[in-house]
């Protein structure tokens, strides 16, 4: 298959591309396209051959849930069985922007779409370019990030077409993304809200809408045993190639002791990368260091991450350490996508 790949600026958006792109979705088609958070794949949502498409495209298990991307709450009550509350005061707050809600699904939602669950995860971009795709390809799109599984999320679209490039018809290039990690995802199914997956809309921000937020226990640990409730929540997410650590502790100690664990990688002829901060990248003995900007940036550093990450695989590095960070606000979600790419392998120094 050959992949068609246009440029349109967020700024002065070219209709008869996007009504293109929408064409091609409309007809069963993939088209990969910018949002605020990442680069997001699209099929038509309520199309379960376009949904096993991107599940191919991706080498994504099918359990494993999409989000239907829509860009008006007139189309949400046709994909919910019924739009509680809860859902209205969120969507008041924060959409467009980056949260997804989990709703139970109506009829008109395969479960294709939905990893075979009876509920459905939706949200409502910010982002110009992809809020006029999904007004042409129908109004619901279905849209995991525009990776292959297990791979760090793309947020420029030379990352899309490394991994998509030959498996799906368009590829839209809208430069670089704004947030650069996926969405929040809240569960308004279970007995209180919870939080599934941590993004820049924290528990502290959903709980001045909503009382009793909880988050799920998986959040910060393992969760590999667990079925998947929401994307992300189960196999291995957002890894680079290399083999990663997270090291926590004391800054000294663990600037210690990456590169004692560095000097014995090189000893294996093994290339080495750090991920850091603009503080600490100067005292680290690694053939690859990169920072991820200054620590209290905790938006700068989400922003970069996956860039950082996919740089590595660029640069053939083998062995990866990553300095830990404060799991509070952002920092959570920043925290929560190292563990992924790890595989929770963390050693606390």
């Amino acid at each position: 298959m050959d992949t068609k790949i246009i440029r349109i600026d967020e700024q002065h958006i070219d209709m008869a591309l996007i009504e293109e792109a929408g064409k091609i979705i409309k007809a069963g088609g993939l088209v990969a396209f910018p949002t605020e958070t990442v680069y997001g794949l699209g099929g038509d949502a309520l199309n379960p051959l376009s949904s096993e498409k991107i599940y191919k495209a991706k080498g994504r298990p099918s359990d494993n849930p999409l989000i239907v991307h829509i860009a008006d709450m007139q189309y949400l009550d046709r994909i919910v069985r019924k739009v509680p509350d809860s859902a209205y005061k969120l969507a008041e707050r924060f959409w467009p922007g980056p949260l997804t809600m989990i709703l139970y699904k109506a009829d008109m939602v395969p479960y294709e779409t939905t990893g075979g669950l009876d509920t459905v995860a939706v949200r409502m971009p910010v982002h110009r370019v992809a809020r006029e795709l999904i007004k042409a390809a129908g109004g619901y799109v279905a849209a995991p990030s525009a990776n292959r599984s297990g791979r760090p999320s793309p947020t420029l679209a030379k990352y899309v077409a490394e991994d998509m490039a030959g498996r799906i018809d368009m590829i839209i290039d809208g430069g670089n993304v704004e947030i650069g990690l996926e969405s929040t995802i809240i569960d308004l199914t279970s007995k209180e809200p919870t939080v599934l997956r941590p993004g820049c809309i924290t528990k502290q921000m959903l709980s001045q809408v909503l009382s009793g937020v909880e988050e799920d226990i998986t959040l910060m640990r393992d969760d590999a045993g667990q079925a998947p409730r929401a994307p992300g929540m189960k196999y291995r997410h957002y890894a680079p190639q290399g083999d990663m650590t997270v090291v926590s502790g004391e800054e000294g100690r663990v600037t210690e002791y990456i590169n004692e664990q560095v000097f014995l990688r090189k000893s294996d002829n093994k290339r080495t990368g750090v991920i850091c901060t603009d503080a600490s990248v100067e005292k680290y003995r690694a053939d690859v260091c990169k920072s991820v900007g200054n620590r209290n940036d905790e938006a700068g550093i989400a922003r970069e991450l996956y860039r950082v990450l996919r740089e590595f695989d660029d640069e053939k590095v083998e062995v990866i350490y990553a300095e830990a960070f404060d799991a509070d606000g952002i920092g959570q979600a920043i925290m929560n996508r190292l563990l992924k790419a790890a595989g929770h392998k963390v050693v606390c120094v």
